[in-house]
């Protein structure tokens, strides 16, 4: 996916631009055939039945009770641990990342020979994660996984690492453990620029509103949805061809250039890279209407996996304007979304 093309909405809503929607159809049509399946093997091994199972590291409890800080997470570490020793020996780190978020995890089809075509901020993250631990950058295996397997992937250890534009919060925190968070963002509505709606508002009211399931935009507008249609009728069940709840986000703007949902409503991290492979859509509303916090998920209970990570982001930090996070932040996101001076201040938790 690149910047090229300008999209134009015509008479009947149907967006053409960048590749036109098969282009776009055919992306998802990628992402469907390749989830869970390594996108870069390296010459390791897939994590198989080897791989430890629950209850190799202690788990902190985390009730909705007691979570009132979720971004806090465990002091950093370069020490080791089942987790880090699963990875060392391996000779691989197993990353869940996207393939289709422009400028955090998508495909190049113009990177050349011998180069990287896996690219964005948050693969620059996983690298660094993987240069950490096994001193080779390139020591990745990456799997392609749905917005709404990221849990489900850590839960079956089918990857070590989820780094896809993950939200931080204390549902998830029963479920998964997280890093220190590494990118703050926030929920918005994008839409066509000829839209009438004008944010995350009341008009809204009897829109087509798409979001990916299991995320926490779905979540926002079970929340507060101004009247929006944005459940399918048989949301919560098995049935397939949902037309409002999707795997994947990129689905959703897929059904919006179709003229088959009004708007999406998603992180403004991810929509503003939409935007910029798109000019006919545009985030609504000024700001976002919720902060959000990413940070790198790991099954719950590897501790010492967690501690790992956020020494890396310690140093992932450090340097200022000169640090590696705000080089990637340069790199690939401060066109969409300028202004950052520095990333999110860790949080650790005393326990």
């Amino acid at each position: 996916m690149t910047r090229k093309g300008a999209g134009r909405w015509s008479a009947r809503g149907r967006l053409r631009g960048w590749g036109g929607v098969t282009g776009m159809a055919a992306a998802c049509a990628m992402t469907a055939a390749l989830t869970l399946l390594p996108l870069s093997h390296g010459g390791a091994e897939v994590l198989g039945g080897d791989a430890a199972g629950p209850g190799t590291a202690q788990a902190v409890q985390i009730t909705a009770d007691n979570c009132t800080d979720p971004e806090a997470s465990l002091p950093p570490s370069s020490g080791s641990g089942p987790n880090i020793e699963k990875i060392k020996k391996r000779g691989k780190l197993i990353a869940g990342v996207d393939q289709n978020s422009f400028s955090w995890g998508y495909r190049n089809p113009a990177a050349g020979e011998g180069k990287d075509k896996l690219e964005g901020f948050d693969i620059d993250l996983v690298r660094a994660i993987a240069e950490n631990i096994l001193g080779d950058r390139d020591a990745v295996i990456f799997r392609a996984i749905p917005t709404n397997q990221r849990i489900a992937a850590l839960e079956n250890e089918k990857v070590d690492v989820v780094v896809r534009t993950m939200t931080i919060n204390c549902s998830r925190l029963k479920q998964v453990s997280f890093s220190t968070a590494y990118f703050q963002a926030g929920q918005q509505v994008l839409a066509p620029k000829d839209s009438t709606i004008t944010g995350f508002d009341k008009s809204l009211t009897g829109k087509r509103v798409c979001t990916a399931e299991g995320s926490t935009a779905y979540e926002a507008l079970e929340k507060q949805s101004f009247g929006a249609v944005f459940k399918d009728p048989h949301d919560g069940t098995e049935a397939d061809e949902d037309q409002l709840t999707v795997p994947n986000q990129l689905d959703c703007l897929v059904r919006l250039q179709l003229g088959e949902v009004d708007a999406v409503v998603t992180d403004n991290a991810l929509a503003a890279g939409q935007t910029a492979q798109d000019p006919a859509v545009e985030l609504k509303g000024g700001k976002p209407f919720t902060t959000e916090y990413y940070g790198v998920a790991a099954k719950l209970g590897a501790d010492d996996l967690v501690a790992r990570v956020n020494q890396v982001l310690v140093d992932y930090r450090r340097g200022g304007a000169n640090s590696r996070w705000m080089q990637s932040y340069q790199r690939w996101l401060e066109d969409g979304l300028p202004g950052m001076k520095s990333p999110p201040a860790p949080k650790y938790r005393s326990n």
